[in-house]
């Protein structure tokens, strides 16, 4: 593919904004890459991996003359990085972000810029249980969902040019309202971060089952939950906060439900169990037709998608 971008600027340097650099690098979309973070440990292992064609010190010369920023923080932080740069973006700069939470963001962010930003918000559904610059890779988003949630009046060439951008880098790009998006993450990862949050605390404080048996006898739902647990702790403490009305929403219907499967394996009513997980079952038939059943980079399927960018 041709460069979309000339400059990309990353601020931040975990795993997808790694993968992105990966990503963007495999297929030839940006002509230089500019990588900084707030931690100096962080900066030197990416200059040492060679994740950036530049990474430097301060996020305000990371975006200088740049034409595509990209927000990788923690969304607690995307206000105050918004402010740090926006003195410094290049007038015409399209600025996004792959925060899992979208109208704090545009609250925090939005009110910084000045005429002349194209900010589109965006969310890339995709990631693993690592962080860090050695975390990325380039098949992250492969066959993955990119949520872009531009605001009312975006120059629609803008948004197109960031949709050209993700699709270069293996995902499929769809559009959504940012308050609907914030309920739809509730409860596809949000609430069952925290489900997974909570199972694995109650296995801690339950005594009566040693830490030994907890790790040698763990079935795949369990496993399942320890690996979910296991994502970084800030972005989700974030995620929560920021998010706190849809995912609150979420948890009260889970309650809801939780109750009355609980009434019924007390009352020994097999039949509503019966029924209940014949429907839920479904769901997981619709999730593995529209192959999104697997973690492994592209799903396990690379070179068995009939298009996609070069590996």
């Amino acid at each position: 593919m041709s460069v979309i971008y000339a400059r990309v600027a990353l601020i931040g340097l975990g795993l997808i904004a790694g993968s992105m650099a990966h990503a963007m690098r495999r297929a030839g979309l940006a002509g230089e890459i500019v990588g900084t973070a707030r931690s100096s440990e962080t900066r030197k292992i990416a200059g040492e991996i060679g994740l950036c064609d530049r990474v430097v010190d301060t996020a305000a010369e990371a975006v200088r003359d740049a034409d595509l920023v990209v927000l990788a923080v923690p969304v607690g932080v995307m206000g105050a990085v918004a402010a740090e740069i926006a003195p410094h973006l290049a007038p015409g700069a399209t600025l996004t972000d792959v925060g899992s939470v979208k109208q704090d963001v545009i609250a925090q962010v939005g009110p910084h810029l000045t005429d002349g930003i194209h900010f589109i918000p965006g969310h890339p559904l995709a990631g693993t249980e690592h962080s860090g610059p050695r975390s990325g890779f380039a098949q992250l988003f492969d066959n993955r969902y990119v949520l872009l949630t531009p605001p009312a009046g975006t120059d629609p060439s803008a948004t197109a040019k960031l949709r050209a951008l993700w699709e270069g880098c293996g995902a499929n790009v769809e559009e959504m309202d940012p308050d609907h998006h914030d309920l739809v993450l509730a409860v596809t990862s949000h609430t069952p971060h925290l489900i997974a949050y909570t199972m694995v605390g109650v296995a801690d404080d339950l005594r009566r089952v040693t830490d030994s048996e907890v790790i040698k006898y763990s079935a795949a739902g369990f496993r399942d939950f320890t690996r979910i647990a296991a994502s970084d702790p800030t972005m989700w403490r974030d995620v929560f906060l920021s998010n706190k009305e849809a995912t609150l929403e979420i948890l009260g219907r889970f309650t809801e439900e939780l109750f009355a499967l609980q009434r019924a394996i007390r009352t020994g009513d097999g039949d509503h169990l019966h029924a209940y997980f014949t429907r839920t079952r479904a769901i997981r038939r619709g999730i593995i037709e529209a192959g999104q059943d697997t973690d492994a980079p592209d799903f396990g399927r690379i070179g068995q998608r009939k298009e996609g960018p070069a590996e």
